[in-house]
């Protein structure tokens, strides 16, 4: 089992991902906006610009034990379920630190999670830079699939 981390670890660390996001957001033009959540939470989103995608959103959210992550890909499919499905589950063995997951509404989602002892700098960008790469990579095909009778004219 990992280690439970208390306020005060949490609360440093939490300042420390602050000047890690910001230094991030600082050196890549693709970073639209980095925030922080007003509440007592420590959640964070990145905002990047994509070519592909639009914009693609990574949310950080810091734990007693763990730093979670995830960003949105795709709505629901409404055409060749089975096939986006599958097409992600087999993207899955490819990737490193982060899968596809079905979350709500049946959506398609990045997520990872990364033990708080070891959280840095490079952990950070390495999350940030992976998820915007998977995302980039995957969504072109998976939405084409998913939704093939808007691309046929």
């Amino acid at each position: 089992m990992s280690d439970v981390h208390d306020d005060d670890r949490l609360s440093e660390l939490a300042v420390q991902i602050d000047e890690w996001l910001a230094q991030l957001a600082a050196a890549n033009p693709s970073v639209e906006a980095v925030d922080r959540s007003d509440d007592d939470a420590h959640r964070w989103y990145v905002r990047l610009r994509g070519d592909e995608k639009e914009h693609i959103t990574v949310w950080l959210v810091l734990g007693q034990r763990t730093l979670r992550y995830e960003a949105y890909v795709m709505p629901a499919p409404q055409e060749n379920v089975a096939k986006v499905y599958e097409m992600a589950l087999r993207r899955n063995e490819k990737l490193v630190g982060a899968h596809f997951a079905i979350g709500v509404e049946d959506a398609l989602f990045l997520r990872g999670e990364l033990p708080v002892a070891a959280i840095c700098a490079a952990e950070v960008d390495r999350i940030v830079g992976s998820i915007y790469a998977y995302a980039e990579q995957s969504f072109p095909a998976m939405i084409r699939l998913g939704f093939a009778s808007q691309f046929t004219n």
